[in-house]
């Protein structure tokens, strides 16, 4: 797709194509502060209270329907597998289960995602956010059969367009988390084009972002966290944006012994995470919530 620089100031991307051509693995650390910005950020804390315990597997991706929760399966292959000293799956096919609100599984959809790490249920479909080649969004109906697979806007010419860390369906359009120029960003699933692109806000202490998801007012909440080595290490933490402005509102830490935040959506004035069971640079199943499904609440 050709972009004009006038499509690319309405967009908010004016100055980032250096960033955009540098690759950028999920969870991956960054040193600048972007966004326009109160000058001081009012900050709280939250907690985490479990709901149910996912399917075996890593769910590293929420999608709320009308019909209960879908949770993403992640797999690790490749050079992914060797990375956690995980073996290759035999199955490559990542899925998407549908559970009601006390875990009961309903439906079970196979993608051909890769190390699925967000996703979004709408028009029908699962939308899967792979994190690892080949790259791109996976649009799959409830049959099983893919729809349409496609790489993340505004990459450079010959490049895929990277990974993904979340995604969200809202107003029939589909939000992306573009791990490469660390934006979220809204697109149009018919037409694919770009239409609107909010900077991911990092901190010096909390350089990692994950998935996002809009509350009842519209606004926009991440999963943010800190460069650690273990579960004891760990620094999770929320970031509030305005939905109309971009502008942060609050930023957020988890309380001691919280689960460890991944996927991220909103039901019934709450805010729904889950536990992956495994974290870049901590030891497989370090976690002690991993697997779960869980809410998060101010304290």
């Amino acid at each position: 797709m050709k972009i004009s620089r006038r499509t690319l100031t309405n967009l908010g991307l004016a100055g980032l194509a250096s960033a955009a051509s540098a690759p950028v693995m999920a969870q991956t650390s960054g040193r600048t502060t972007y966004g326009p910005q109160r000058r001081e950020i009012p900050h709280g804390m939250v907690k985490t209270s479990k709901l149910f315990k996912a399917p075996p597997g890593y769910v590293n991706a929420l999608a709320v329907a009308p019909e209960g929760l879908w949770l993403g399966q992640q797999k690790l292959s490749g050079k992914a597998a060797q990375s956690y000293h995980l073996p290759d799956p035999t199955d490559l096919r990542e899925a998407a289960w549908l559970v009601d609100w006390n875990g009961k599984l309903m439906k079970t959809v196979q993608t051909n995602s890769r190390n699925t790490s967000g996703m979004a249920y709408g028009n029908g479909c699962v939308w899967m956010m792979a994190n690892q080649e080949p790259q791109g969004v996976f649009q799959v109906d409830m049959s099983s059969k893919e729809i349409s697979h496609r790489q993340i806007p505004l990459a450079l010419p010959g490049q895929d367009g990277g990974g993904s860390h979340g995604a969200q369906w809202r107003d029939g359009k589909l939000w992306i988390v573009a791990n490469r120029p660390r934006l979220m960003l809204r697109v149009d699933p018919k037409t694919w084009a770009p239409e609107v692109a909010i900077p991911i806000y990092i901190s010096a202490d909390k350089p990692r972002w994950h998935d996002m998801t809009f509350d009842g007012d519209g606004n926009i909440w991440m999963v943010t966290g800190n460069d650690s080595k273990s579960y004891k290490e760990g620094k999770p933490g929320l970031v509030k944006y305005d939905g109309k402005t971009g502008q942060v509102l609050f930023t957020y830490d988890f309380a001691a012994g919280s689960c460890d935040p991944h996927g991220l959506e909103f039901h019934n004035g709450t805010l729904i995470s889950c536990d992956a069971g495994i974290h870049p640079g901590w030891p497989n199943g370090d976690s002690p919530s991993a697997g779960w499904v869980f809410k998060i609440e101010t304290v």
